[in-house]
């Protein structure tokens, strides 16, 4: 990252010549400023904040809804042993990408952000993960405890579950926003407006495999050395998941160990 973040601050010259290892030579800013300046990296920055905020939310939302009935025992959930063994062949097999994009095309979600987001709402790895933290992460008692004071079940989950399981929370939540900003290829399937490209999806465009359509952005940067670009565009592209992760990574360990061993 280091070297990443010295070659996009070099000038064309010295990294085209491999003269760059951890510091600036012939230091510039003119690639950060053509990259910040360009129309379709400002639109596909903002699509990808906006299917990773949405997606992230939406995710943790459905996750935590699930987890909570399939975290009870049969007897308190009927059907528990059903969904779980449901959710499990999930994990085990994919329909396929063929069915998948004709119901993604047949519900009229092609080329819009739900798209991306719902084609990939169901992790069952992050799913088995919470329901193993509600079932031995948060003691029974607190739960019976609640229902005598007159809770009920969204109050428990609101008000109990959710506090107490904060560390899984946010370590799923972690999860699952690094998945969603760094997913490139749905949406090369389900978006065809380049002006709507998730960040990931106009880098990979871009640096791997360039379209005609990106001529205009290519011309625009001719003057760049193309190492100098590309390492600004990858590195900008690491910023918002550099600045988050600082906020959740004090519970991280603590989320995927707590619960997993049993005193």
């Amino acid at each position: 990252m280091v070297h990443l973040l010295a070659v996009s601050l070099s000038g064309a010259a010295a990294a085209e010549a491999n003269m760059v290892i951890f510091t600036p030579v012939d230091f510039t800013l003119d690639p950060w400023i053509k990259m910040l300046n360009n129309d379709r990296f400002g639109y596909a920055l903002y699509h990808g904040v906006e299917r990773t905020v949405l997606g992230t939310v939406i995710t943790l939302g459905v996750l935590i809804l699930a987890a909570y009935p399939l975290s009870k025992e049969e007897h308190e959930f009927k059907g528990r042993t059903f969904y779980m063994y449901f959710f499990v062949a999930l994990l085990l097999f994919h329909v396929g990408l063929i069915p998948q994009y004709i119901l993604i095309s047949n519900l009229g979600l092609i080329n819009t952000v739900w798209a991306l987001i719902f084609t990939g709402i169901i992790n069952v790895f992050h799913l088995i993960l919470l329901i193993n933290f509600f079932r031995t992460g948060i003691p029974k008692e607190l739960e019976e405890a609640a229902f005598m004071d007159g809770a009920g079940h969204f109050r428990n989950l609101f008000s109990i579950f959710i506090p107490v399981a904060k560390p899984a929370i946010a370590t799923i939540a972690l999860f699952t926003m690094v998945s969603q900003w760094n997913s490139w290829f749905d949406g090369l399937i389900y978006i065809t407006d380049m002006n709507k490209f998730p960040l990931s999806t106009f880098l990979q465009t871009m640096i791997v495999n360039p379209r005609p359509e990106l001529v205009q952005d290519v011309e625009s940067l001719k003057d760049l050395s193309d190492r100098t670009a590309k390492a600004a565009q990858i590195f900008i592209s690491m910023l918002p998941i550099l600045f988050v992760y600082p906020f959740l990574q004090k519970y991280f360990v603590k989320g995927i160990v707590l619960g997993s061993v049993k005193g």
